[in-house]
């Protein structure tokens, strides 16, 4: 049994609050395996001990689920003023006090977008003939703009796109990676459209401790991975923003026509930038916004200026969309449409999304059954109860509970997912059980992966990442003279 810090040793309330929850596991899974006695009663004078160092701590009793926010403040967890203060998003951190993660109604109102609401999934299926995504089901993919009128181009018979992206800054990438990705196939698939996918290797450059040739090596390690989502290369253009922008003078002329039209003070309020941040930095956000133009492609859509863009992608990202919605009329563009994704939690719990630089909040695409397996099971928290009787008699909570919200993810029968709910909810399910049912939705899903990445040559990398026509239903209408 490894050693836990005591109370004292942790540096803040919320370390406290987490060696708890991770105390109060093991004395489940002591009790689940019936360990020897001696050794549960250790383990639950050490969970006790940490409680009464909390309490002494934070002048109030531990409570599972409720992390501590402003120590010195009087706290209630669900107070939506504490929430709402301490929810904070932006392109580079998520962050949140509350264990069921950000609260994303508040969200849509702070940005000004609209909710995907039933109505909108409906048209969605009506215009597609095709079953919603199970992330439009489950309210993964929960925010929009002017999704209706690329429905309403699409039932017209007018063009669109899609323009997603990855920021290259690992070798591999994680589970939270996919899902932009997933999505955006399944868009491909159901709206016969072309796909543009920007690896902004310049942007991990400017941000990150890189060479020019480690960003780039890994746009081409990440698109392998992209690949093997099952993109057809008929209608899929990859680009490394490094190569394409000496490449396409449409690219980078609408690069410049953007720079021009947004002030140094607006990326400022945007984006946070302050006077020592580089001048690559604060331009880059018109290299990110250069896509959602389809002149940008000419190999693709020649010089047409009119054909919408639709960008899914984590609603993190919607502030460089923001400012390009503002400067896209002024320059002869229509408004990019977007659909915002929540949040893949980290396996410490949603107060934070999942992250590459921390080996222990992530599942990757490169690990092995064995590390997928221990990393559930040591580092997902839990909505359970400290003791096996007290979860029997008062059930789990599925709301804080990093493995029902993989299972959101990740298991595609709604039916199997609701009995989960349910059980857990009712104590029927033990948080081991639950652990153990994710662990076997997640070991084939990553090794089919990784089955599909390794027949990606690096030839096929090459042809994805090469400027060319692409084939999609309305290319007459791109070419009509």
């Amino acid at each position: 049994m490894a050693d836990m810090p005591s109370g004292e040793s942790c540096t803040s309330p919320l370390e406290l609050f987490n060696s708890i929850a991770t105390q109060g596991e093991l004395v489940r899974s002591l009790k689940a395996g019936n360990a020897p006695k001696d050794e549960i009663d250790s383990a639950v004078k050490m969970l006790l001990s940490l409680k009464m160092s909390y309490k002494a701590a934070m002048g109030e009793e531990y409570k599972a689920g409720c992390p501590p926010g402003n120590p010195t403040a009087e706290r209630n967890c669900d107070s939506d003023a504490t929430k709402a203060s301490e929810d904070f998003v932006d392109p580079w951190t998520v962050r949140t006090s509350s264990a069921k993660g950000i609260d994303y109604d508040k969200l849509i109102v702070q940005f000004g977008s609209s909710k995907i609401d039933k109505e909108l999934i409906n048209r969605i299926e009506r215009a597609t003939g095709q079953r919603p995504h199970r992330f439009l089901r489950r309210g993964i993919f929960f925010s929009h703009r002017d999704m209706n009128q690329i429905l309403d181009a699409y039932e017209n018979k007018k063009p669109f796109y899609l323009y997603t992206g990855r920021g290259p800054s690992s070798e591999a990438m994680h589970l939270g990676h996919l899902v932009p990705f997933i999505f955006t196939k399944w868009l491909q698939d159901v709206f016969n459209v072309p796909l543009v996918i920007q690896m902004s290797d310049d942007e991990k450059y400017l941000w990150k401790d890189l060479t020019l040739e480690q960003a780039y090596s890994y746009t081409v390690e990440n698109a392998k991975d992209i690949i093997a989502c099952g993109f057809d290369i008929n209608k899929t253009f990859i680009f490394s923003d490094l190569e394409y922008m000496g490449q396409s003078p449409g690219f980078y002329r609408n690069v410049v026509k953007i720079q021009k039209h947004v002030t140094f003070n607006q990326v400022k309020g945007i984006f946070g930038f302050t006077d020592s941040d580089c001048i690559g930095k604060i331009s880059f956000p018109a290299v990110q916004a250069a896509p959602s133009f389809s002149n940008s492609f000419p190999k693709i859509f020649r010089d047409r200026t009119d054909i919408q863009c639709l960008i899914p992608c984590a609603i993190d990202q919607d502030p460089y969309f923001r400012m390009t919605r503002d400067v896209a009329p002024r320059i002869g563009h229509p408004k990019p449409a977007l659909l915002h994704s929540t949040f893949f939690p980290a396996l410490q719990g949603a107060q934070t999304k999942m992250s590459a630089s921390d080996p222990n909040s992530s599942i990757f695409l490169t690990d092995t059954a064995k590390q997928i397996k221990s990393k559930v099971n040591k580092h997902a928290f839990s909505g359970g109860r400290d003791t096996v009787e007290e979860h029997r008699q008062f059930g789990g909570n599925c709301e804080v509970d990093v493995s029902f919200m993989y299972l959101t993810f990740f298991l595609e029968d709604d039916d199997r997912l609701e009995q989960i709910r349910k059980d857990y909810t009712s104590g029927a399910m033990l948080t081991g059980e639950l652990k153990k049912t994710l662990i076997d939705v997640l070991q084939p899903l990553i090794a089919e992966h990784q089955a599909r990445r390794k027949a990606v040559t690096e030839e096929t990398v090459k042809e994805f990442m090469t400027p060319r026509q692409l084939s999609f239903h309305f290319q007459c209408f791109c070419f009509d003279t």
